[in-house]
């Protein structure tokens, strides 16, 4: 048996989690919940690497490790069909100034708490990531850029889970609570700029407004697109780890951007730009099923409590930090 034929094998097995995934996160109990496939995704995956993974044939390894590398790379390019300019530009100067905001500072923050508690660098720019731009596609396009062992990505996203569920259900309160006093179009901003993934932030738009939602999504996809420069800087941050000291260009972030440009310039009929992002999904979440395989529970118990209280305190930062950008760019633009 050849072992490209054992290779395919590796990446069907992986594809059996993906529809699984697909499948879980489409019934009707789970939907509201805001639970994207990629999270169900690395769930699987991580409930099988700590059960069954020992029964996987070692021919098949990697095929998996083929769809937790080159696949994700390759949804990640893809994912620059979520993305338009005229979105970006429709949310207006306020959207965007929050967005950049957000993005920049609660890294910033990030890396900064990450030294104080003598976090490991691939760990606090993982979660760091996941916190700021957007969610787990962002913890996979960055951990593909540092390279870095598979249960840290995990982890991250773990914390996305964590914190971005409890979103869901605490900003409709906070709205509800009138405490913000931000009509709906500028609440739908604060979720947006301040919620990890995309569908909780759907989610959580969808629960406060159609005008709330709407403005939710766009400024998410202004942040999304903020991924291509962090990116890049991680590069040009990490140059000197394997490369002598030349920048290592992330390529499949700026293919990420030439997608996007693809579908902000042309027209493209809605039936395609759907067919595509359907398999985009499939495509992100073979990888995080991947990510997930590889990540048995003593490799994450390594990991211990550090991460989790650095995302804590960045979804503090998200929460009363966003707000409070929020009202000044209310105030002064």
């Amino acid at each position: 048996m050849s072992q490209k034929y054992n290779t395919w094998n590796g990446i069907w097995f992986t594809a059996l989690f993906a529809f699984a995934s697909l499948y879980i996160t489409s019934l009707s109990f789970i939907r509201p919940l805001g639970i994207s496939p990629l999270i169900a995704g690395i769930i699987l995956g991580m409930i099988y690497a700590n059960t069954l993974r020992s029964h996987l044939p070692a021919e098949w390894v990697p095929g998996i490790q083929f769809s937790a590398k080159k696949i994700l790379r390759f949804g990640i390019i893809l994912y620059g069909f979520n993305v338009s300019f005229q979105q970006i530009v429709s949310a207006g100067t306020t959207g965007l100034a929050l967005s950049i905001l957000i993005v920049v500072l609660t890294l910033l923050l990030g890396i900064f708490v990450g030294r104080i508690l003598k976090l490991d660098k691939d760990t606090t720019l993982l979660t760091s990531a996941g916190s700021s731009v957007c969610g787990a596609a962002a913890v996979l396009a960055t951990e593909s850029v540092l390279k870095s062992e598979p249960h840290k990505a995990v982890v991250a996203v773990s914390t996305v889970v964590l914190f971005g569920t409890i979103s869901i259900f605490l900003y409709p309160a906070v709205y509800a609570s009138g405490v913000t006093h931000l009509s709906d179009s500028q609440f739908g901003l604060y979720i947006g700029g301040s919620i990890h993934e995309v569908a909780q932030v759907v989610a959580a738009g969808n629960a406060v407004s159609e005008d709330a939602e709407r403005n939710a999504i766009i400024v998410k996809m202004t942040r999304v697109l903020l991924l291509v420069p962090m990116l890049l800087a991680l590069g040009l941050f990490f140059r000197n780890r394997s490369t002598g000291g030349k920048m290592s260009v992330p390529w499949f972030a700026v293919w990420f951007l030439a997608v996007a440009a693809f579908n902000s310039l042309l027209n493209l009929p809605q039936q395609i730009i759907s067919a595509m992002r359907s398999f985009d999904i499939f495509l992100l979440t073979m990888a995080m099923s991947a990510l997930g395989m590889e990540s048995s529970y003593k490799k994450m118990k390594l990991a211990g409590w550090k991460p989790f209280l650095l995302a804590f305190i960045l979804f503090l930062f998200l929460i009363f930090g966003g707000y409070a950008i929020l009202r000044i760019l209310i105030e002064y633009f």
